[in-house]
């Protein structure tokens, strides 16, 4: 009977970590962007809601996939976020169902997950990004605040959201 207690023993800590060898998704840097997951309503600075959100982890841990809707005006998108651990950030390409596309870079920073597109020129011959940053509320919200920084220019909000995550 002892003997059979310390085989099956000894099989579960094998197995256990074998588990975590093969888990290829699942270090430190790969849960940086954790506690943006769930199914969030988001609402405007003004308490308007300002669209849905789910965000999932896929393909393994590797993948936070997230999936907007718009609140009124029939917009959605989706972002594909992952842990580029050869480059040593994060990585998001958003694609909505406008054609519209983006690709930030990044990586936390405290409570904050910061990302940003390549650097582009405006009309006026000016650089410019594309910065979002989710900030991990002690109250479990996320705040994710999309800017346009220009040179020689005031930076500019293009969405400023509240997530409350759904009960």
């Amino acid at each position: 009977m002892r003997q059979n207690l310390l085989s099956i023993i000894f099989g579960l800590i094998i197995v256990t970590a074998t588990a975590q060898q093969s888990c290829k998704c699942c270090s430190e840097d790969h849960r940086a962007f954790d506690f943006w997951e769930g199914t969030w309503t988001v609402t405007n600075p003004d308490g308007a809601i300002a669209g849905y959100s789910t965000i999932t982890k896929i393909q393994n841990n590797c993948i936070i996939d997230e999936n907007w809707k718009s609140a009124s005006l029939g917009y959605t998108g989706t972002s594909h976020n992952f842990y580029n651990s050869k480059l040593d950030r994060w990585e998001q390409l958003w694609i909505d169902n406008q054609g519209g596309f983006l690709k930030l870079y990044g990586n936390r920073k405290g409570n904050q997950m910061i990302l940003r597109s390549d650097a582009s020129q405006n009309k006026n011959g000016n650089n410019f990004y594309q910065q979002i940053s989710w900030t991990d509320n002690d109250d479990g919200t996320v705040r994710q605040l999309w800017e346009i920084i220009t040179e020689n220019e005031e930076t500019k909000i293009l969405f400023d959201g509240l997530y409350k995550k759904n009960n």
